[in-house]
């Protein structure tokens, strides 16, 4: 079962929020409450990280990516 990251609704400006990390269905709708504490929460979108190989690939120039092009921070 996958584990999301929430985080609680800050009542006040400046106020930080907390975050949980709650496992739940993928077919589940993200919360609104925290189901033990009953906060307000909100599930926050995290990047995800992925390899991409061409090695081994039909066509492949055997040239090195250093992962940069379009979508990609490369500072």
């Amino acid at each position: 079962m996958p584990i999301y990251v929430y985080e609680t609704i800050p009542a006040r400006a400046g106020e930080k929020p907390a975050y949980y990390e709650i496992p739940q269905r993928m077919a589940d709708e993200p919360l609104a409450t925290h189901p033990q504490t009953g906060e307000r929460i909100r599930r926050v979108i995290l990047g995800g990280f992925g390899v991409l190989s061409s090695i081994g690939r039909k066509g492949s120039t055997g040239r090195k990516s250093n992962g940069c092009g379009p979508g990609y921070c490369c500072g």
